[in-house]
């Protein structure tokens, strides 16, 4: 699908897992010439997902650096005083996954096809590493080339020593159900492990969590292919705390969803449902750029925060806060991004589209899902939606985490024809509910994403956050019946 975008002159701030900000902050311009208002265009790099389509599948052109410029790292400053500097990492995103850092295979804690585990695919990481305590999030990407099938994985994780903020690490695959990890940040472009920790900006939107939504590889068609750049879509949350009267909600909301939280006094895990009160942070939707998909680059947006754009006014469905940013290339400067809110006026979280030119720029067109009817399983609304256009027919396929009553979650799916608000429940809008009683995930599934296979498998892959009655946490996988995504089951194993 030829779709393409525009990008602006935007000023952002490059962030490793060991480097934030620094006192002289520096901002990151691309191998290409940026002028204003002469913008131009960005596709979708297909020569990546098929290297042989390309003379070098490496997106870093050692020929052409990314040149990084330094500026005040408060907001609002003048940076026409900017100097050049080059970015000397040497990235290899297409070369083996074995790098310097020692890989971990993550296993499930016993046979995909007990009782117990089935469909669980990725568990928490060993002690004592950034991703020990929680786990969710998943963005999982499948390349296919003529000699390899390769996967990456993004998600969020939490370490019991730094409770309370997320951060984010990559994972990679062979196959999409057993991955190779790491409990330490990455050092080069070919290793796995924690890529990317919150802001130390004060002024920044993304000081306390944050946790990837979509991540997407682009490269212009005025420079070569090997220029690719992933672009990561992010939630930011910041300390602050938002206030609303919690009386006319029938179940504790809580942003970020929790799958289990530390008691401050004793250390100890408890249960997020337990929490007699709501515990809500403001969050706005964040963008980062990076060649390998390990070094990231924060772009800052035109918001005072370093955010794409803000909430809405009081009164309006998404005046709490906005999360799960994921965006989809309908056409030639037509991105849509999908997120969610609480809207607090109907006691239901809802989800909503904006739509953009460049990526950068975000108009608002309002909400296109809230809640379901009296006693369906997404009866108290929708978030965390992931949404892939079919390439078989060009409809677009909605997942998202359905809250029924209780608070109870479930993935539920939703289709519409152009992607806009035109949206339709699919047979009640449940597709995946959480296991049987002795499952790890039997108390709730959500955050889904949804991958179409392709080659001779014509399947349906969704990955999703599962959390149990007994304090699991862990991203599990289920698969379709053939094409029909409307039937899905958990992975038990590869059927020869």
């Amino acid at each position: 699908m030829d779709t393409a975008i525009s990008i602006t002159n935007t000023v952002i701030s490059l962030t490793t897992p060991t480097t934030q900000r620094t006192t002289n902050s520096i901002t990151l311009a691309p191998s290409w010439p940026i002028t204003r208002p002469n913008l131009f265009d960005l596709y979708p790099c297909n020569s990546f997902l098929n290297p042989k389509n390309s003379p070098n599948p490496n997106p870093r052109n050692r020929a052409s650096p990314l040149f990084l410029t330094r500026c005040s790292t408060k907001p609002n400053t003048d940076r026409s005083n900017a100097t050049t500097d080059k970015n000397n990492s040497n990235s290899k995103p297409n070369s083996n996954f074995q790098g310097p850092t020692k890989l971990i295979s993550s296993q499930p804690l016993s046979a995909p096809n007990s009782s117990f585990s089935r469909g669980l695919v990725f568990d928490l990481g060993s002690q004592n590493s950034w991703d020990s305590f929680e786990i969710g999030s998943p963005v999982v990407k499948r390349f296919l080339s003529d000699e390899e099938e390769r996967w990456y994985m993004w998600y969020h994780g939490m370490s019991k020593e730094n409770p309370g903020s997320d951060s984010v690490g990559v994972a990679v695959s062979s196959n999409g159900v057993h991955w190779e990890r790491s409990g330490r940040p990455v050092q080069s472009g070919e290793d796995t492990g924690l890529v990317m920790n919150c802001s130390k900006d004060w002024w920044a939107f993304d000081t306390h969590s944050i946790r990837p939504c979509e991540v997407v590889i682009m490269s212009s068609a005025k420079v070569r292919a090997n220029n690719a750049v992933y672009w990561l879509y992010y939630t930011g949350f910041s300390s602050e705390k938002v206030e609303f009267g919690d009386n006319s909600v029938e179940f504790i909301v809580h942003n970020p969803e929790r799958a289990k939280i530390l008691d401050d006094e004793s250390g100890n895990a408890s249960s997020s449902s337990s929490s007699s009160s709501s515990n809500v942070f403001k969050s706005l939707p964040g963008l980062a750029m990076s060649q390998d998909g390990r070094h990231w680059a924060r772009i800052e947006g035109e918001h005072h925060t370093g955010a794409l754009f803000d909430v809405g006014s009081d009164g309006e469905w998404d005046s709490m806060f906005i999360a799960s940013p994921q965006v989809v290339f309908h056409g030639t400067g037509d991105l849509r991004m999908y997120y969610h809110s609480f809207d607090v006026e109907n006691g239901v979280f809802a989800v909503g589209i904006a739509r953009s030119r460049d990526g950068i720029k975000w108009v608002k067109l309002g909400k296109i899902i809230g809640g379901g009817g009296n006693g369906a399983s997404d009866e108290f609304g929708a978030l965390n939606p992931r949404v892939v256009r079919n390439r078989k027919d060009g409809k677009y396929l909605m997942v998202y985490e359905g809250v029924g009553a209780g608070g109870r979650r479930s993935i539920g799916l939703a289709v519409s024809t152009d992607g806009l608000k035109n949206w339709e429940r699919v047979q009640g809008g449940t597709v995946l509910k959480p296991s049987e009683e002795d499952g790890w995930d039997n108390k709730e599934v959500g955050s889904p994403c949804l991958v179409q296979m392709d080659g001779n498998i014509d399947e349906w892959r969704l990955y999703y956050r599962g959390i149990g009655k007994r304090g699991e946490v862990g991203i599990g996988m289920a698969v379709s019946e053939g094409s029909e995504i409307r039937s899905l089951r958990r992975w038990t194993g590869f059927h020869l």
